[in-house]
């Protein structure tokens, strides 16, 4: 299983994705949360702004089509898009969440 950490410009933007990925059985669930400010180098500038941080579970089999997605519905040429593996955690947690993506080996 992975969690995947993204950013988005805003509210709007991260519910589209978010509702596309869970319509599409890609992601088992996505939570948004209010970044206060986000601080970053973007072409030799420093860029500040607020942004919507979205928290992304999948399987393993299902994380790149996933990305696949966020890229061809995000606004940012270079979106952050990161996977992590989870290692643990509540089992029965960690099955609705294989058991709600398609092609999932459980699935």
């Amino acid at each position: 299983m992975k969690v995947g950490f993204c950013t988005v410009a805003n509210e709007e933007e991260g519910e589209k994705i978010a509702v596309h990925l869970v319509k599409s059985r890609l992601v088992a669930c996505v939570n948004m949360l209010e970044v206060k400010k986000s601080f970053y180098m973007w072409k030799g500038k420093l860029e500040s702004h607020s942004e919507v941080l979205l928290i992304i579970k999948t399987s393993d089999e299902m994380a790149k089509k996933a990305e696949e997605e966020i890229k061809a519905l995000h606004s940012y040429s270079v979106p952050e898009i990161l996977w992590i593996d989870v290692v643990g955690g509540n089992e029965d947690y960690l099955k609705w969440v294989l058991e709600s993506v398609k092609g999932s080996a459980n699935s």
